[in-house]
C-alpha cells in the first residue's frame, strides 16, 4: 500500500503542483493566464485518450509489471518538462506524462483490491488515491514553493525524482504472483459496450470539475480575489488538499457501505461550498472555508464512482480504474477550460466557480436521471 501511495503521491504533485506554477511558466513564456492553462488541458488528455490505450494494449500484463512500465512513462515525461523550452514543447511533454496517470491508478486499485480482499473496493481505491490526496496537501504546495523560489523546473525534477522512488519501493514490495496477471483484451474492450458506464464515466467527468474550475485558479483566487500575498497560494493549495484527504476518506467507507449515497451527497454539498466561493471570495476566510468544503465534498464522490464503474464492468477492472482517471481528467479540463471562459467574458476573478457550479449540476442531473436506485 506504501508503494501504491508512494506512486499516486508523485503524480498528484505533478499534477496539481502544474496548478500552483502557472503564474511562473506563463511569464518565463510570455503567454496570458488562460493560454498557460493549456499544459494542464494537455495532461488531462493525456490521460483522458492515453491511460485508456494502455489500460487495453497492457490487458494481459501482470499487473506489476504494469505498473513500472507505467512509472518509467511518468518519469520521462517529466524530465522532459523540467527542459521544455517552449511553452508548446511543455504542453507536450504534460500530455506525456498524463498518459500513465490512468493505468496506474487502474493497476494499482486491482493490486489494492486483491490486498484487501472482496467487498473493499471502495476502501482499496481509496487507499490508492490517498498518495494524490497527500500531494495536495504537502507535494503540491512544497512544489508551489520551490518554484516560487528556485524556478518552476525543479517542480518536475523532483517529481520524476520521487517516481524513481516509486518504481524503487514497487519492485521490492509489490507481490509477484500470478493473481496479479491480466485478463483478455476482449473482456476490457466488452466493457466498452455497457451504456451505464458511460452514464456513469458523464456524471463523474461533469461533477469533479468543480474541483478543477476551482483548483486551477486558487492564485489568481488568492492574489486577485482576496488581495493576499502570493506566499498564501501554498496554504490555499495545502487547504484544499486537506479538504480532498478528508472527503477521500469519507467517501471511501460511503463507497462499500451505500451504493450512491457519497455520490449524491457529495455533489449536493459542492454547490453549497462553490457558492461560498463565487459571493465570499473576497475574504480570505471564506474563500479558505470554500477551498476545503469543494475538496473536501467533490472527493467523497470519487470511491462510488470507481464501485459503480467496477460493479458495471466486473470483468475489467484495470479499465474502469483507467476510465475513472479518465473521466476525473477530462473534469481537470473542463474544470480549467469552463474557468477560463468565465474569466474571458469579464464576469470577474472568481467567475470560474460559477462555470464549476453550473458543470456539476449538470453531473447531478445525469446522475438522478441515468443511474438507478435499485443497486
Amino acid at each position: 500500500m506504501i508503494a501504491l501511495a508512494l506512486g499516486t503521491f508523485a503524480i498528484g504533485s505533478g499534477e496539481f503542483g502544474t496548478n500552483g506554477i502557472i503564474q511562473l511558466y506563463a511569464e518565463e513564456f510570455g503567454v496570458g493566464i488562460s493560454s498557460a492553462t493549456y499544459a494542464v488541458t494537455a495532461y488531462a488528455m493525456g490521460v483522458v485518450i492515453g491511460s485508456p490505450m494502455i489500460a487495453v494494449l497492457a490487458a494481459r500484463l501482470n499487473r506489476k509489471k504494469l505498473l513500472m512500465v507505467l512509472v518509467a512513462l511518468f518519469v520521462g515525461g517529466n524530465v522532459l518538462s523540467a527542459i521544455a523550452p517552449t511553452m508548446a514543447l511543455l504542453t507536450a511533454a504534460r500530455f506525456i506524462t498524463g498518459t500513465s496517470q490512468g493505468a496506474y491508478f487502474g493497476a494499482g486499485a486491482v493490486v489494492a483490491a486483491y490486498v484487501y480482499g472482496p467487498g473493499k473496493g471502495g476502501k482499496a481505491f481509496a487507499t490508492v488515491m490517498s498518495g494524490l490526496t497527500v500531494a495536495t496537501i504537502f507535494g503540491s504546495p512544497l512544489g508551489t514553493l520551490m518554484g516560487q523560489q528556485f524556478g518552476w523546473r525543479w517542480l518536475y525534477v523532483v517529481v520524476a525524482a520521487i517516481g524513481l522512488l516509486a518504481a524503487i519501493a514497487i519492485y521490492a514490495w509489490v507481490p509477484t504472483t500470478s493473481d496479479l496477471d491480466g485478463g483478455s483484451v476482449t473482456n476490457e474492450l466488452s466493457a466498452l459496450k455497457r451504456p451505464l458506464v458511460w452514464v456513469t464515466i458523464t456524471v463523474a467527468a461533469l461533477g469533479i470539475s468543480s474541483i478543477f474550475a476551482v483548483y486551477t485558479f486558487i492564485g489568481p483566487f488568492v492574489t486577485d480575489a482576496a488581495h493576499a500575498s502570493s506566499s498564501i497560494i501554498p496554504i490555499g493549495l495545502a487547504v484544499f488538499g486537506t479538504g480532498m484527504a478528508v472527503g477521500n476518506l469519507i467517501g471511501g467507507r460511503l463507497a462499500d457501505r451505500h451504493a450512491l449515497l457519497g455520490l449524491f451527497l457529495g455533489y449536493v454539498l459542492v454547490l453549497g461550498f462553490l457558492i461560498i466561493v463565487a459571493l465570499g471570495g473576497q475574504s480570505l476566510t471564506l474563500l479558505l472555508v470554500g477551498f476545503f468544503g469543494v475538496g473536501a465534498s467533490a472527493m467523497m464522490a470519487i470511491p462510488t464512482i470507481q464501485v459503480l464503474l467496477t460493479r458495471f464492468a466486473p470483468d475489467a477492472p484495470t479499465l474502469m480504474g483507467a476510465m475513472n482517471l479518465a473521466a476525473l481528467n477530462l473534469a481537470n479540463a473542463l474544470g480549467a477550460v469552463g474557468g477560463s471562459v468565465a474569466l474571458s467574458t469579464g464576469l470577474g476573478v472568481l467567475s470560474p466557480a460559477w462555470a464549476g457550479l453550473i458543470l456539476t449540476a449538470c453531473g447531478l442531473a445525469v446522475l438522478a436521471m441515468g443511474i438507478p436506485r435499485d443497486l
